[in-house]
């Protein structure tokens, strides 16, 4: 840590995913809120020359707001451990591991956890038949924020065709039917649950777009449910070994009862925009945003 007052905190924003945008937002939030909260931004659009641009700039910490591959997969993490620059959010392993939807899938098996059958598979085996009974979902393995998502209709004659960049090899997951439910860890504190309601299939749009979406905060849900939502999100977060701050996401089908819960994934750099669940989820708890942000530079390291 050097020696100036106030601590220099360079967030890292956009990036090269398919998630520039909302990163882009989440950044420039963070940025704001770190701001107030009496720290000294930097603001670093994360393109190839990023260890270069972070060793001119020489932070004591570096925020990670970046969202998709090469900041949510271990990358990025990686070229902090190398500089030995703190960061926030959760490590290289940990990171690779929830951006693997498969292996990230297979800890959770491992842990007790509930989720439904899906395999990986090439694309052009994917788009030549139906590889599991529909209805079921098509999406990158390594991708997040619903994108490149395709949902295979109950009764669907023929397989989905697949957009070129769509990576060589795709999950296909059972579909999971019911309503979107989410739970934010913050260290070792899962916060509450929080009901997403859409006219139509949770896509980007519906994510990130202002009216995309409802949320209902906290969940008008049974006890029961609310209950396990927040142990199963601690227990991913902690399986997966994440480090400050994870949403995890479920399907949770009414008429099932607890079998009805079925956890999706897990989501180490979740969103901080305007219209994102884990601010509200926060502040739902009595954590203001730059408190929030605050928080997360508070608990950054190296090692993670």
């Amino acid at each position: 840590m050097s020696s100036r007052a106030a601590p220099r905190i360079c967030v890292l924003t956009g990036g090269l995913s398919a998630e520039r945008e909302v990163s882009l937002s989440s950044g420039h939030e963070c940025a704001k809120a770190l701001r107030v909260a009496g720290f000294e931004v930097v603001e670093l659009d994360a393109r190839g020359d990023v260890a270069q641009r972070l060793t001119e700039i020489a932070p004591d910490i570096v925020f990670n707001a970046l969202h998709g591959r090469f900041g949510e997969d271990g990358c990025v993490q990686g070229i902090l451990e190398w500089l030995r620059i703190p960061y926030t959010h959760s490590g290289v392993l940990a990171s690779a591991l929830a951006m693997d939807k498969a292996r990230a899938k297979a800890a959770y098996v491992e842990a007790g956890l509930p989720v439904v059958d899906s395999v990986i598979a090439p694309k052009a085996e994917v788009m030549a038949a139906h590889l599991l009974p529909p209805p079921y979902v098509v999406k990158p393995n390594n991708e997040g924020s619903s994108v490149g998502v395709y949902l295979v209709q109950d009764g669907a004659n023929t397989p989905p065709r697949l957009s070129e960049d769509m990576p060589p090899e795709v999950m296909v997951e059972a579909f999971a039917p019911g309503r979107e439910l989410t739970t934010t860890v913050l260290g070792d504190r899962a916060l509450t649950v929080t009901d997403i309601l859409t006219d139509g299939w949770y896509d980007y749009d519906a994510k990130y777009k202002p009216g995309g979406s409802r949320h209902v905060l906290p969940a008008e849900i049974p006890a029961k449910i609310a209950d396990a939502c927040l142990d199963y999100a601690l227990r991913a977060h902690k399986v997966l070994g994440c480090r400050g701050i994870s949403r995890t996401d479920f399907r949770w089908d009414e008429a099932r009862g607890l079998d009805g819960l079925i956890l999706l994934e897990t989501n180490t750099q979740p969103g901080m925009t305007p219209t994102s669940l884990v601010p509200e989820q926060a502040a739902h708890c009595g954590i203001g945003f730059a408190d929030l942000c605050r928080l997360l530079v508070e608990d950054a390291s190296c090692d993670r």
